[in-house]
This record gives structure tokens, sequence and C-alpha cells, in this order.
């Protein structure tokens, strides 16, 4: 490959970068409050409650990402479509699901169920260690003065919480700017497959360097996101 070749490489894939960020940033947003919401069930004081919880993060973290998606996007509509045969649901459910199936947008909705529930168990686990590093006495401090939980949690709590885990945080984010990639495993049109489509026209392992060029630019920024936001968190030292 010549220079003019890397950048025609470039500009397609340049073009496809949008379905990366699409799903990059669709994950962040319902991984991160999901994420809350696993953290308190995980707390929760029913044991049947947090029991469950904690098997739903263990095959989250304990499995492939990969292996959930082709579970998402294959697995599932497999099950349905044997239950149907066996006739343990309803015809009108299956159909639904099948007019869902035939939506342009359903791998892409497919992947963001996979990746938000993979990273709602990571960022359970770090928000769950980041309120437990709250020393006790605080809780009763901000009683003694008369807040209320609601009170206490979002005025005392939360700000030192979101301080001490922005550095975790930030690798997950990290580790989802690259994990954008798996979405090939589908055929879903993002960066990697358009690359990994250009090193067989080319005959050429140049495009894939180039996508790595682009992963790298988008974790840089990432980089100094974070670094912008632990700065703004420093009057909490």
């Amino acid at each position: 490959m010549n220079f003019d070749d890397y950048l025609k490489v470039s500009k397609i894939l340049l073009e496809y970068l949008p379905y990366t960020l699409k799903l990059f940033f669709f994950t962040l947003l319902f991984s991160i409050p999901l994420g809350m919401v696993v953290t308190w069930l995980k707390k929760c004081r029913f044991k049947p409650v947090s029991w469950l919880t904690n098997i739903y993060i263990l095959i989250m973290r304990g499995t492939p990402l990969m292996l959930q998606i082709v579970a998402v996007y294959f697995a599932i509509p497999m099950m349905v479509s044997s239950a149907k045969k066996a006739g343990s649901i309803e015809g009108t459910f299956y159909e639904t699901l099948d007019k869902f199936k035939a939506n342009e947008n359903y791998m892409f909705i497919m992947l963001v169920i996979a990746f938000s529930f993979n990273y709602a168990a990571y960022f359970a686990e770090i928000f769950r260690g980041g309120i437990e590093s709250i020393p006790v006495g605080q809780y009763e401090a901000s009683s003694m003065l008369g807040l209320t939980k609601m009170q206490t949690f979002f005025r005392i709590i939360l700000p030192q919480v979101v301080k001490r885990v922005i550095p975790a945080t930030s690798n997950e984010v990290i580790v989802l700017v690259k994990d954008t990639s798996l979405a090939t495993i589908i055929s879903y049109t993002e960066i990697m497959l358009k690359a990994k489509q250009q090193m067989n026209a080319y005959s050429s392992i140049g495009p894939l360097f180039v996508a790595g060029l682009f992963y790298f630019v988008l974790n840089a920024v990432v980089t100094v996101a974070f670094m912008l936001i632990e700065k703004h968190y420093d009057y909490y030292k």
C-alpha cells in the first residue's frame, strides 16, 4: 500500500466512525444508570435479590463479551423459535419478534443490550466500591445535622463517590472503546469490519493499522476528558 491507499482507507473508515461512536455512547448511556441499579440491588437486604444480582454479575464478568453478543443476537431468537414450535408461547409474541428482527436497527439494538448488560456489571462493582469506601461516620454526622437519606446521598456521599470512582471508570470506558470492535462478530458495519474488508481488498494488513490509529485517537480523547473531570473534582481532596 502506498500513501494514497492509506488516505483512501482512512476516508472509508472515517465514514463508518459514527457507527462505532453510536454504539459507544448508547452503551454508556444505558450501562451507567443500570450499573447504579445493580449496585443497589446487590446491597439489598432481601437476600434472594442480592444473591440473584451476584449471579448476574458473575455471569457477565465471567464469560466473554463476544459470547454474550452471540447469545443475545442468535441464541435468544432461536430459543423463542423453539418455544413457539413447542407451543410454549403464543403466536402473536412470535410474530412481534419477527417484525422486530426485520427492523433495520435490530442488530444495533441487540448490540446495545449485550454491551449494556455486560458493562453494567463492571460499573456496578466500581460504584459499590466507591460507596463502601465512604466512612460510616459521614452518614451519622449527616443524620445528626437533620439531613434525610436522599439529601445525605446526593449532597454528601455522591460527590465523593464520583471522585473516587473516576480512575476505575476511565479504565472501563477505554476498554469499551476497544470492545466496540467485537461488533464485527455479527457483521455490524463499524470501522473494524470495514478495515477487515479493506485488508482483503488490498491484500495487506495496512488497513488494520489505520483502524488501530482510529482507536488510539479515540482513547486519547477519552483519556484527556477524564483528566479534565479529575481536575474538576480536585477540590474534594
